[in-house]
């Protein structure tokens, strides 16, 4: 899995758009946090549709962190007021 920045989509997008084109799954930050998954479009040069490894991305956020139930109240209140957790 490759992965880019907001400013390698808007400066070097023929980068992006190889790697993709190609058969790899780009992930692309934003100040540093995931902000997207990119993946190639079924039947792309003849490749089928990548798996995602969700439980891999989550890692990678996340690490091994394992949040109290407090923890996701308090996130889950603070998303549903709009703000980030």
């Amino acid at each position: 899995m490759k992965t880019a920045n907001v400013a390698d989509l808007r400066n070097d997008f023929q980068k992006v758009a190889g790697w993709i084109s190609d058969g790899e799954i780009v992930t692309i930050k934003r100040r540093g946090k995931l902000f997207a998954t990119l993946t190639p479009a079924r039947g792309l040069n003849g490749l089928e549709m990548p798996k995602i490894d969700f439980a891999g991305q989550l890692k990678n956020v996340w690490g091994e962190k394992v949040f109290t139930e407090d923890e996701v109240r308090q996130m889950k209140s603070a998303e549903q007021e709009g703000e980030e957790g």
